[in-house]
């Protein structure tokens, strides 16, 4: 169940990642602005947003195992669309559509873990399963950079196309069904789940935490190809190397974080990530208006702390918004992974801009830094003393509102 779990996780992102070093080789193949090129990652994490709103309301429906085989098919069908195709438009729709079918695991994988998991067991869960998919995961720029220089460009999407049917066809063997029947009460949906965690300052402190936390990473990640390689003169393959420290930190992130999980709240993991974080993006700006970080050592060694603080926050706050409303475990997934790559889009865009636009790492580190403060500032002003624990009162008033309404 672990490696079915990261797997059907891992797909889409790592999918993303290793077109991340090729980026300025497709805006020359096809003769583009870089920002046109970036639209292969920043469509991609739009097809991502809205596919989570759509496939965890119907995995609460109609069960986890058909809404994932339907997903990865549509990702497999979609990855020997980009494989032929011959302009950037082309590229971009097919990346698109491989999209909507790769969120798919992405959502069900932190459904099933709360189908599975009782609340104070979910975020060390999530951390596991994260820490197990970042060791393929921080590779895959790497391995995105060196297929690029050995192999051409297309060679990542074949790559990735026979990853996609590897993981369809193990779902289909062996996971189960993990949705227990009836656990969705009568007269629920969508729309009376979203009014009824709505009301919830919890789950929405929660949820922008997690979301803000999660486009720290697709802000650096957007804007880290043209720091390193334009501005710093660096080969993609370099950059891949570089990328892969990052993860390698939010790799052990993860790893103390299934540690520590049983003896602290998950209110007390989030606010110790929450500090590493914003110290790591302040050294980073310090760095930026010294002129150290114009070497990637300085850049990419500080951004590691802020990964490592990241993955705390993540998991964590995921863990306490997945936990208010659990038997709609994957209406609150999709809704969170919908701002999150929703968002998380624009973000990526935008350090694609701030990266390829400037001279210096500074403007996208002074990103990092606002993103890190508003994370923090969701934590004190929505999330309630007492977390999770706080807020089931007013949630069963709310359900019992919305019960009378129906």
């Amino acid at each position: 169940m672990l490696l079915l779990l990261v797997a059907m996780t891992g797909v889409a992102p790592i999918s993303l990642y290793m077109l991340v070093p090729a980026l300025p080789v497709l805006a020359r193949t096809f003769d583009s602005d870089i920002s046109i090129a970036q639209m292969t990652v920043s469509l991609y994490m739009v097809g991502l947003a809205f596919s989570q709103l759509i496939m965890g309301p119907l995995s609460d429906r109609f069960g986890r195992r058909p809404v994932l085989l339907a997903g990865l098919g549509l990702m497999v069908a979609a990855g020997i669309g980009s494989i032929f195709a011959d302009t950037l438009p082309q590229l971009i729709a097919a990346r698109f559509f491989q999209a909507l079918g790769g969120a798919t695991g992405m959502v069900m994988s932190r459904a099933i873990i709360r189908d599975l998991y009782p609340r104070e067991r979910v975020g060390a869960m999530i951390s596991l399963v994260i820490a197990v998919m970042m060791i393929a995961q921080m590779l895959s720029p790497l391995a995105g950079g060196l297929l690029e220089i050995g192999f051409g460009w297309r060679s990542i999407f074949y790559t990735v196309t026979v990853a996609s049917l590897l993981v369809t066809l193990g779902i289909a063997w062996l996971l189960p069904e993990t949705h227990r029947s009836g656990a969705h009460a009568a007269g629920s949906g969508f729309i009376s789940d979203v009014r009824v965690l709505s009301k919830s300052r919890a789950f929405i402190g929660y949820m922008l935490c997690q979301v803000l936390a999660s486009s720290i990473i697709f802000t650096f990640a957007g804007g880290g190809p043209y720091v390193v390689v334009t501005q710093m003169g660096r080969s993609s393959a370099e950059y891949g190397a570089w990328f892969a420290t990052t993860g390698f930190a939010y790799l052990m992130g993860n790893v103390f974080c299934v540690r520590f999980a049983p003896r602290r709240s998950l209110e007390q993991l989030i606010w110790f990530g929450l500090a590493l974080q914003l110290i790591g993006a302040v050294l980073n700006v310090v760095w930026g208006i010294t002129g150290l970080n114009q070497a990637p050592a300085w850049l990419f060694v500080t951004q590691m702390l802020v990964m490592f603080g990241n993955a705390f926050v993540m998991s964590n706050s995921a863990a306490g918004a997945l936990s208010i409303r659990p038997q709609a475990a994957g209406s609150a997934s999709g809704m969170m992974g919908f701002l999150q790559m929703g968002f998380g889009s624009l973000c990526s865009q935008f350090g694609a801009y701030l990266g390829g636009h400037f001279q210096t790492a500074v403007p996208l580190n002074i990103a990092i830094v606002i993103l890190s403060l508003g994370c923090a500032s969701a934590m004190i002003f929505l999330v309630p003393r007492g977390g999770v624990v706080a807020t089931e009162a007013m949630i069963e008033k709310a359900e019992g509102e919305e019960t009378g309404l129906l």
